[in-house]
Formats: structure tokens, sequence, C-alpha cells
């Protein structure tokens, strides 16, 4: 074991961060697949020189070097005990576009699917496509050789990669790229590492006995997606070892090598012109797997870009998505698999015959009961269904899940359904149903087992099914690593599955680079066990947690945090679109993400030590800048709600540790404004004048930038006391309960009379209960206890006459939406609470749902030109829906709204306000939102539906944000 003097004295010498802290090895001691590592420490590297202080401190004591970008390999190749190196925040560098050329340099930390943002207006993009695309990084595809939906039109990463420069072990530079004859020659005549390279590499593979050894044993040629070992089997293509004109590039071999060779810091790809613009998709549906298999031969006759299959088990995940449950709309039955074809062409005749010829084909096997026909947006819905599988199958309920170990294997097309037909009955063989998810027009299946890898039987089920895929694998000259890569799960049966020979040749290769087998140690060549050191401890006896929130939809809080399986959309840029999770978009830390929380509240829960594991200070610094968005609860996935377990954390937190002064007074804001109301003109001159309020802001720690609220001259139930009920109308369409929350209350009275008089103008009889508040400061603030207690005396008073002909509607989503998210876990009564939930509406909602029956008509409102940008709050994108916002907005008829494409405004509640936390939320709103609004015409009106929205709007850009009820209250004909 390396001294830890040794350790921190190293820290200081380079320009980057190098961590030793017990939170950042947790955080990245496992990645997508199913181990644990603890690494020795974390380093976050700035420049080539660090790179290379940190090759050479390993190398002179022997310690292994990991390197990881966005960690979401399913294989295990992101773990290990050494030293993991996080190239994902510093090298992140487009580096130079060549149009003519059609190529591009990378550093290996740009995310795939931004590089192709990036290349969009030069007309090209890079081809190969994961269903990580999002927040997977180019590093990571070229060491794992991945390839995708695309494969099967523009190939796969090693197809693509022209140039990498790389750091070898002995810490010398080495640029590998295409290299004629007389150019390998003279490399090899090189005093060098590099030279002892090109030497070695002829001296191995010249031999023709080796060169048919090779081609022998090695996945079949045809299978494009073969990542089995190091690809000596492409190597002898080229014209240095055959006839063919192929020239020879050591990128082919660092192309799935897995960092085991060298640590890259730049890549040359090349790029392919962007798609056909015409698409279409068939997706046909499958009463079985073996039909849907039966059927791909046959359609990848035709010039297909996509053929991928998902089965029931994917499928069903979905229903219990919020996010993916609208991309569901093509699915006609109950299929057992679907196969999604999609066709592009320049002309839209071409593209109507090629459909016509191919569904020809698809009706006249008889196999498919169903073929609707997707085009436009309804193809990237289909696709988007497809890439959530992955993590949605992290939501299967309890210790059992769909485990990644032969989830890679490709076969021949020829071969698929035999293979498949014998898989299906070694899985019945050990009474199990796998999951198959497919790139079946690429012959290669993500066939998982579902297995409990706590217990010690399902470990050996584990290896024992493995081998015996591998053996089938075998029997077809299959790869068993496709395009996931051989990791710790797939490396141990490299040797069977290219023979002993290769495999020596293999490990000459290793050692020739890496010979003290410092760059990812137990990858490829000395294999760790693929059994051991699994993510959780076998046979554990669970901890006994309890809690205040109920998380027995997750069987308890523990199972909640594991339901993360590492696969990283959290990770995604703030180009990607979307909530989640805004601090990580901001600084840019794993600790930061939903998967960093989720996975530290689970190693502190399990490993801790403490009789309180909720004490843990790490946890604390975890969930500090979590903003309780709920992005996750609907983007995630496995939908990891970290908001949740926030909120339990701290409440369980502050029993050991206690409570502060400003967390209380947040916390009781409600309280706090009602004693306000004893002289809020007073009141209102201490928050604002600059002496009085700087006091305060410096007294409570709140940031010395930001504007306190003023209280409203006259809180809304006073309002409501005096002027209520001379508003009703005389035949009501419905009667609706308006929850007056604690905010609109107190601090936006002019919103709620707006939309009083709006419902009332509408025809609507509006009620008003003398109802609590609803404890969205207790939960933010982690005072559960509070909360608790004004969830269940608001379900008790409105269970008897809240219904789905009486609804009850609110104006503040994070108020309202607590009705349907936090109650639940909070109620005494589950059922009373959830009836409650089910009639309780944001009023946009609302409205928009009496626009869809026809109670509400344009005809009621001006014709009044308006330009409108609208932000949702995060509780509405995560919960409800911002288009039921932009569907009310677009009723007027010349009303033009647009949505502006932003994630979290940065306040979140009391988040903003906080002193530490001001820098992260401006930056978080400047990331989308604020700029976005400073570039609006000053006659473009901005709509925000939040309070803590309109207020970060006000303090980032000086301008007035109005809620869309006032809005369209102002534009109601009233006559």
């Amino acid at each position: 074991m390396i001294n830890n003097t040794l350790l921190h004295r190293f820290q200081n010498t380079l320009e980057g961060e190098f961590k030793l802290d017990s939170l950042s090895k947790r955080l990245y001691a496992t990645d997508a697949s199913v181990y644990r590592r603890i690494p020795i420490a974390v380093a976050f590297p700035k420049t080539t020189l660090d790179l290379k202080k940190i090759i050479a401190f390993a190398e002179e004591r022997r310690i292994g070097i990991i390197p990881r970008t966005a960690g979401t390999s399913l294989a295990g190749q992101c773990v290990g005990e050494g030293i993991v190196v996080d190239v994902s925040k510093h090298f992140t560098k487009i580096v130079a576009v060549d149009e003519a050329n059609k190529t591009v340099t990378v550093q290996p930390g740009v995310v795939r699917d931004d590089l192709n943002r990036y290349l969009k207006p030069y007309g090209l993009f890079f081809g190969p496509n994961t269903s990580t695309s999002n927040r997977c990084m180019i590093g990571g595809m070229v060491g794992n050789n991945s390839s995708g939906t695309t494969s099967i039109q523009y190939g796969v990463t090693r197809d693509k990669v022209l140039s990498m420069q790389t750091i070898l072990s002995d810490g010398s530079e080495a640029s590998f790229s295409n290299v004629s004859p007389e150019e390998f020659h003279a490399k090899r005549q090189l005093s060098s590492l590099e030279g002892s390279i090109y030497q070695t590499i002829y001296d191995e593979l010249s031999s023709k006995e080796v060169q048919a050894q090779i081609k022998a044993n090695f996945p079949k040629s045809e299978i494009h997606r073969r990542n089995t070992g190091y690809a000596i089997d492409e190597l002898i293509e080229s014209e240095i070892f055959s006839d063919k004109s192929q020239p020879f590039n050591m990128c082919k071999l660092l192309s799935g090598s897995e960092g085991t060779l060298a640590f890259t810091t730049e890549i040359t790809l090349q790029l392919d012109e962007l798609p056909p613009e015409e698409s279409s998709m068939i997706a046909a549906h499958f009463n079985s797997i073996e039909d849907c298999m039966n059927a791909v031969s046959p359609v990848m006759q035709h010039k297909l870009f996509t053929c991928e299959m998902m089965d029931k088990t994917i499928l069903d995940c979905t229903l219990n998505n919020i996010e993916q449950l609208k991309n569901r709309f093509f699915i006609d039955g109950d299929p057992q698999a679907i196969l999604m074809l999609e066709l592009r062409s320049s002309s839209k005749d071409d593209l109507e015959i090629q459909e016509k010829q191919l569904l020809a084909e698809i009706q006249d096997s008889g196999l498919s009961y169903a073929n609707p026909i997707l085009r436009g947006k309804e193809i990237d819905q289909a696709l988007e269904l497809r890439k959530a599988g992955l993590g949605l199958l992290g939501n299967i309920v309890g210790d059992k899940k769909a485990v990644a170990c032969i989830e890679d294997t490709a076969v021949a097309i020829p071969d698929l359904a035999s293979y498949i037909s014998e898989f299906t009955e070694v899985m019945k063989s050990y009474d199990q149903q796998a999951v198959y998810y497919a790139h079946a027009g690429a012959g290669e299946l993500h066939l998982r087992p579902i297995l409990d890898l706590k217990k010690s039987e399902d470990v050996t089920l584990f290896k024992k099914i493995t081998d015996d895929v591998a053996a089938l694998v075998k029997k077809y000259q299959g790869s068993m690593s496709g395009e996931h890569g051989d990791g710790i799960v797939r490396a141990s049966y490299i040797p069977y599955m290219i023979g002993d020979d290769n495999f020596e040749i293999v490990k000459r290769i290793k050692k020739l680079f890496d010979p003290n087998a410092i760059f990812n140690p137990g990858k490829i060549v000395d294999a760790y066990a693929m059994d051991e050191k699994l993510r959780y401890e076998v046979d554990r006896k669970e901890p006994d947690i309890d809690t205040l929130l109920d998380f027995s939809d997750s069987l308890g809080i523990l199972r909640a945090a594991e339901k993360c399986n590492g696969s990283g959309d959290c990770r995604k840029s703030v180009e990607a679109g979307g909530t989640m999770c805004p601090s990580y978009r901001a600084t840019k830390n794993e600790k930061d993400t939903t998967r960093g929380r989720a996975n530290a509240l689970r190693e502190f829960l399990t490993t801790g030590g403490k009789e309180n594991n909720f004490g843990h200070k790490e946890l604390k610094e975890v969930f500090d800048l979590c903003l309780s968005c709920k992005g996750c609860a609907s983007e995630c996935p496995s939908n990891v709600d970290v908001a949740a377990l926030k909120a339990e954390f701290e409440y369980q937190y502050q029993k050991e540790n206690g409570i502060s002064l400003r967390t209380k007074l947040f916390a009781h804001n409600n309280r706090l404004n009602e004693l306000g109301r004893i002289s809020t003109g007073i009141t209102n001159f201490f928050f604002s004048n600059s002496f009085t309020s700087g006091v305060l802001k410096s007294a409570l720690g709140i940031a010395k930038e930001r504007q306190l609220p003023k209280l409203s001259k006259l809180p809304l139930r006073k309002w409501c006391d005096q002027n209520l009920k001379n508003l009703q109308p005389e035949n009501p369409i419905k009667s609706v309960y308006l929850f007056v929350d604690e905010f609109t209350n107190h601090l936006d009275t002019s919103i709620g009379i707006d939309a009083i008089k709006l419902l009332t103008k509408l025809n609507y009889a509006v009620k008003i209960a003398d109802h609590k508040e609803s404890g969205r400061s207790y939960i933010s603030k982690g005072m559960l206890h509070h909360a608790k207690k004004f969830a269940n005396q608001n379900i008790d008073l409105f269970a008897s006459f809240i219904s789905d002909d009486t609804p009850l509607i609110g104006i503040e989503p994070s108020a309202i939406l607590t009705f349907r998210d936090e109650y639940p876990r909070l109620a005494k009564d589950m059922n009373k609470a959830k009836e409650l939930a089910a009639n309780s509406y944001l009023i946009d909602e609302f409205l928009a749902s009496e626009i869809e029956l026809g109670n509400i008509k344009q005809s009621q409102f001006s014709t009044d030109d308006k330009v409108i940008k609208l932000h949702g709050h995060c509780h509405q994108k995560a919960l409800s829906g911002v288009h039921h916002t932009f569907t009310v907005l677009n009723l007027p008829e010349n009303f033009k709204v647009t949505i502006i494409p932003s994630g979290c405004c940065g306040m979140a509640g009391s988040f903003g306000y906080e002193k530490e936390h001001y820098e992260i939320s401006m930056k978080v709103g400047e990331q989308t939102l604020l700029p976005a609004v400073r570039k609006a015409p000053k006659d473009t009106l901005i709509a925000a539906v939040g309070t803590s929205c309109r207020h970060q709007i006000k303090d980032g850009t000086q301008r007035e944000a109005l809620h869309p009820v006032s809005i369209l209250y102002d534009a109601l004909i009233k006559n």
C-alpha cells in the first residue's frame, strides 16, 4: 500500500486537482457496471504535463492508472484500485475542424452529442452513436470502440479514428496515424519505446501461420462489432501484413484497448456528411422474440440506417417513467418485441419507394402483427424510448436487476435466429427470463439475466450463465464483446474466445506498451475475477433504516438510492436539454450529479460505521448543491428522486447536528410573513432599505446581491374575504377550490387576484377552504415533522370534498405539486393522499384541460398581438409539463409563444438567497434562461410560472416576468 504522505506530497505538484478524501474515492469506486473498487486517489489533470507527472508517479511506484471520462462503462473499465484519472473536466476542447478533409481533432473529454452540435453548421457529423451519446465522451468511445444504432451505415469508432496523440508508459509522447510501408519500417528503427512497439508488432504478426491462427480463432470478420481483446485481427488486414491496400494504423489497436496501452490526449476523427434529411421508420411489432429475430436477415437486405430491437420488458419499464410515457404513442397492443427500421433518402419520392418495398417485405413474411410508420419527430421519440432502455431497467423494484454480463454478444446476422434460440434454452435451464435489447441489424444483442447480486447463489449464477453463454458465442465464432468492451466482466474469457496462442500475443503486446502494467490493470490482460468486488456486499445484513418519508415504493430509502445503475444521464450538458442536474452543469463535479448523490448515500448508509449514518459530513457536502429541482424524478431513467432523498437526509442530519437559525427562518417563512403583517409598511421598509436590509442579509447569511421579497399590501385570503362572494358566476360550468399557497398569499397577491378573476369571468365558481400552508418550505429545509403535520391536516380537510368534479387547483407549482409528490410520502392515510393527488392541478393544467373540452374558447380573448417567451418551473417540468402553459398562452388568436429551452432558473426557493450558493445560483441561471431573457426585445413578454423563477429573472436581468394567468387575464374580453 502506498504511503499517504507520498500521495499528499504529489498532490501539490499538479496544476489540476488530486483528491484523496473519502468522498471522492467512494464516488469513483463504481461506474455503470456491477463492480466497486475503491481507488487510492482521483486526479483531474489540467494539462498534458499533469498527465505526464501522474504517469511518472504511477510508473515509479507501480500504481495503476484508471482513465475515465463520463464513467458510463457497463463492463467495469472505469473502476480500479489505483489512481482514477478523470479527463472530463479539463480535456474538453474541440481542437480543429478540417472541413475539406472532413476531419475533426478533439480532446478525449468532448461529449459526442456536443461535438455533433458543433459540427452541424459544417454539414458534418461523427457517426458512431451510443445510447449514452448526450454524456459519453470521445475518449471513452475510443477506449470501448463504441458503435451504437448507426453502425450499420457509419461503422464503429475504430473505423473513424485517424490519429491519436498519446503518452506512453515511459512518459514519451507518440503520435499514431496512417503510415506508409516506408514510414512503418523507418519507425521500426527508432531507438525509443515507439520504435520498439512497431518492431515488436512486426515480429509478432508477420508470420502467415500466426495470421491464419488469428483468423481461425478471432470472431468472424463480417461481425463489424467485435471487440474481444486487442484488434490484432484488424492489423493483419493492413498492407504491411497482407496484399490489401489498407494503410497500417496503430489506432486500430488502440481503439478498443480500454486505456490499457497508452494515455490519449488528442484524437482525430473521420467525419461523414449529415445523413439524408428525409426519413421514416417502420416499427414492426411481433408476438414473439423468435419471429422478431427471423425478420432481421431479410429486412437487412434493404438500405437501413437503423435496425434496433426492444422487448416487452423494456417496454413495460417505460410505463412507469413520466418522461417516456409520451414516447409510447406508436405502441400497438402488447408486443413481445419491436423492430425499429429506419430508412433515409435525400428524395421524398425515393424514400416512399424504399418504404413500400420494406413494408412489403415485412408484410409478406407474416411475422409481424402491426407495422406503424413514424416520421419526423416521431422517429426521435421512438429512438429516445429505446435509448432510455438500459437505465429504465433500474426501475425494477427490489434487489433483482437486469445484470450486465452477457449483454454485449454479437454474432453474424445469418446466425442470429439460431443463436437466440439456443440462448433462450440456456436461460431456461437457469429458470431465467432474459431481457432482449438489441442492435439487431448488427447481430448484437444486449441480453441480460435478472439476478440479485446481493445473494451468493445468484453471484454463482452470474458466473455460470456467463460461462455457458461464452461457450455458445464461441460455437458461432461470435464476439463476447460487441461494443461495451471486455472490462472486468468479460476480460477473463478472452483466452477462451480468441485461443491461448493468440492471447499470448495479446499479453506480449501489453507487456511491450506497458511493462509495469500501470495502464488500467485488471482489464484485458491479467484480468480481475469477474465475480468478485461487486457493488453490493454479498449476503450482507441489510441495515435497518427508519425514515420519516415513506419510501415503500422502492422498499426503503436504501433501495431508492440503489436504483441508480450509473448510466450517467445526469451528466448530460446544458445543450442536451432538460433540467437534471443544474449544479453539475455549473460545477462539472461528479458529487453534484444524481448518480453521485445516490452513490454517496448508498455508500455511507451501508459502510458508514455510525449509529446515524446520515450524520456524515460527506453527505452534507454531496447534498449541499442539490437544488431539489426534481429533474431527476422524471429525466433519470431509473427515477432516482434525489429531492426526496435530500429532504430525508436533511431531516436525519439535523437530528444529530441541529438546525441553524437561517434554516429555521426560511422554513418558517409563512409564519414570519404573518407576523410581518402586523405592520406591512415597516416590514417592507426594513426589507427594501439598503442599510436595514443589508444588516438583515449579513446577519442571516443572505447574499448581498439579492433583493428581499416585499409583502403585498393585502394578503390574498383577506382580499378573498372582501371580494370573492361578489365575483361568483350565476350558472358556473363547474366549481373549483383554489389552494391559496403561502407564497401567493403574502408575496404575489396580485397574481392570485388575477387567477380568481380569470376563473370567475370564464364562468367557474371559485371556492377557498380554510386550509393550512403547503409545507413546501419545511420539506426543502428538511423539517419534515412540520411538513407531515401540515400535509395530513390538508389531506384530512380536502379529502371530504375534492373530487374529479370539484378539483383543487393551485398557482405556485412548488406548493400545489407537493400534493402530488411529497404528500403521499408524508400521509397517514396513503389512499386518501393518492386520491387527493389525482385531483390536484396546477392552474395551467386545469385551464388547458378546459380548453380541450371546449369550455374555454379563443373568442373570449382579445386579438391583440403579443410575443411571449415562456420559462417553465422545474417542478412543473418534472411532475406536470410546460406544454399545458404553452397551450393556455397560445389560446388568444395573435399570441406568439415560444418556450425558452431552459433548465432550472437557479433560484430554487431559498437556495439562491443563501450567500454561499449565490454564485452557483447565478451560474445556473446564466446557462440558458438569463441570456435568453436579455436577448428578448423589450416589448416581448416574459412569462414564468414560479415565484422563485420570477425573482431570479428580476435579479439577473432587471426585467419583470409575469405569471401566465396575469397575461391571460389581461387578454380576456371583460364585457
